[in-house]
């Protein structure tokens, strides 16, 4: 881990953050996850390090193209009324280096600007790997916070005079008892409380202890060994303590990313990116989306970011078997969409969509026997579909005439 010198400041005097380069220790025998490891490990750097709330992620291959993007990220996440349900703010993939035609269909345009749209008056958009700005909570694994609505008050009179004087009425003898009410439990409760606190005060020292350290042993076997990284994981706005220095942040810098560190907790299962496919962003998404999160999808007229496309035909067909051996992956594991996740925050709508981003590599089945039969039939001279004669043919059609005269006239 290197640390970028602090208070650099730009031509306006403003001061500039501090860059972090980060190498994961990889050793043989243990498995580092490729693109899924090395973003959970700057997952636990950040968090040690800074402990932003909010993180972008960007490939290698791709640069911000629009400056102006986070902040529209930013108003999202920071809705007053929905904001805080909001795991992440997807942008749609847009190249450079694409020829007038788009002979390789690089662009997925009924990928990115239509079903994505549809997805985002749904539960949000799908996770495509790269170009989207994220809520540090979501991706430690927590639920979407509930918001409780208020009960309505309902009442049976039609006249509004009438329910208004109803209601009035209501207020007022609910009051007046629960003024009697109190005034005797009071007087019933003063009693057991002088000779409850003497038993409480003891039992309260030992009860915060013990669940103390439940909680905390909860949290390692959750998030790992490191007490600063457990730590950073209990608020919700983020930062570190203003005491630490930087040498010893440091040390838990290269703490976290060492090698065994993911050993017996949940990384890669419950928190943070999701091992088990080499698309692993789908993974990602869909269990934020099982946890009751919602993402919205994000299409500035100036495009966001910006990337390299496959130019030529060899990696482009690499690139689409990558995605569709991940989507069968998906499809023979426990995540897979059509049994997992029920009793949670995805809703069904959403499901089918997940459905359908698993399944569609399964359809190349048919459609290979639907092309292959026709040019078996005519080489053969035998079809599939028994020869029909003259008279069938007209009875079928006498058949439809009568039924829909029936119907007319009924």
């Amino acid at each position: 881990v290197f640390l970028g010198d602090n208070g650099v400041r730009d031509v306006e005097g403003n001061e500039l953050p501090s860059l972090v380069y980060v190498s994961r220790e990889k050793r043989p025998g243990f498995e580092h996850h490729k693109k899924a490891g090395a973003m959970n490990a700057l997952i636990r750097v950040s968090a040690v390090l800074s402990n932003a709330p909010y993180l972008l992620n960007v490939d290698c291959d791709h640069y911000i193209n629009n400056s102006k993007a986070l902040r529209e990220a930013m108003c999202f996440m920071m809705d007053p009324t929905s904001g805080k349900k909001v795991c992440y703010v997807q942008f749609p993939q847009r190249f450079d280096g694409i020829d007038r035609h788009d002979r390789y269909s690089n662009r997925n345009v009924v990928f990115f600007d239509i079903n994505m749209k549809g997805l985002d008056g749904l539960q949000g958009p799908i996770y495509v790997g790269t170009g989207c700005v994220f809520r540090r909570q979501a991706l430690y694994g927590f639920d979407a916070p509930v918001t409780k609505k208020p009960p309505g008050k309902t009442c049976n009179c039609l006249p509004k005079w009438c329910c208004f004087l109803c209601c009035c009425s209501r207020k007022n003898k609910k009051q007046k008892q629960k003024k009697e009410k109190t005034k005797k439990s009071k007087q019933r409760e003063a009693s057991k409380q002088i000779h409850a606190l003497e038993n409480i005060e003891g039992a309260i020292s030992e009860s915060n202890s013990q669940s103390s350290v439940t909680s905390q042993m909860k949290l390692e076997k959750k998030f790992g060994q490191s007490p600063v990284f457990v730590a950073s994981t209990l608020p919700e706005d983020g930062g570190v303590p203003q005491n630490a220095s930087p040498a010893s942040l440091l040390r838990e810098a290269i703490q976290v990313i060492s090698c065994g560190y993911e050993d017996k907790t949940e990384w890669g299962k419950e928190v943070g990116w999701i091992y088990g496919s080499v698309t692993e962003d789908i993974l990602t998404g869909f269990k934020m989306h099982c946890h009751g999160w919602r993402s919205v999808y994000c299409i500035p007229k100036r495009p966001a970011f910006k990337g390299s496309a496959p130019i030529n035909l060899s990696d482009r067909l690499h690139q689409v078997l990558r995605w569709a051996l991940g989507s069968v992956e998906i499809f023979l594991s426990r995540h897979c969409p059509i049994w997992y996740g029920y009793g949670g925050g995805l809703k069904w709508l959403e499901r089918f969509s997940y459905i359908n981003s698993v399944v569609y590599p399964w359809t190349s089945i048919p459609l290979l026997v639907y092309c292959t039969l026709p040019a078996i039939c005519l080489l053969t001279g035998k079809f599939i579909v028994p020869e029909v004669s003259y008279p069938d043919i007209k009875a079928v059609i006498t058949d439809n005439c009568s039924i829909y005269l029936c119907w007319h006239y009924n």
